[in-house]
């Protein structure tokens, strides 16, 4: 019979370790056990890493610049149609990682851009 009885008082032993700590609650970056940290398993940002069946594996092709390839060396403040192109929906001009534009045409275009806002063909933001 002393078996039975030892039996149920296991359980509350192991009930009373996992309980809640002597300290605060919050660890701050201190604590005593493993870190798990607040990330998802995968590579960078959480995405899955390169697996079988090739998922996972993203492959971005490397933007040309449009002026280089079309050989436009002035960009024209007046061709409106070109310029929006490059102009965000509020009215931002699109940084050149985003649209794939070289140094060079990007200086030229932000010039452009301004030229045709100061003389009220492209708007500087919208009416929103």
């Amino acid at each position: 019979m002393s078996e039975e009885t030892q039996a149920p008082s296991a359980p509350a032993a192991a009930s009373t370790e996992s309980g809640p700590s002597t300290g605060s609650g919050h660890s701050y970056g201190h604590s005593s056990g493993p870190r798990t940290g607040g990330r998802p398993a995968g590579g960078p940002g959480g995405r899955p890493s390169g697996g079988p069946g090739g998922r996972g594996k993203f492959f971005r092709r490397k933007k040309v610049c449009k002026f280089c390839t079309e050989k436009i060396d002035a960009i024209p403040y007046r061709d409106v149609r070109l310029l929006q192109g490059f102009v965000a929906e509020r009215g931002k001009i699109v940084p050149r990682r985003l649209t794939g534009v070289c140094t060079k045409h990007q200086r030229r275009l932000t010039r452009a851009i301004k030229q045709a806002r100061n003389i009220a063909l492209l708007p500087f933001a919208t009416r929103h």
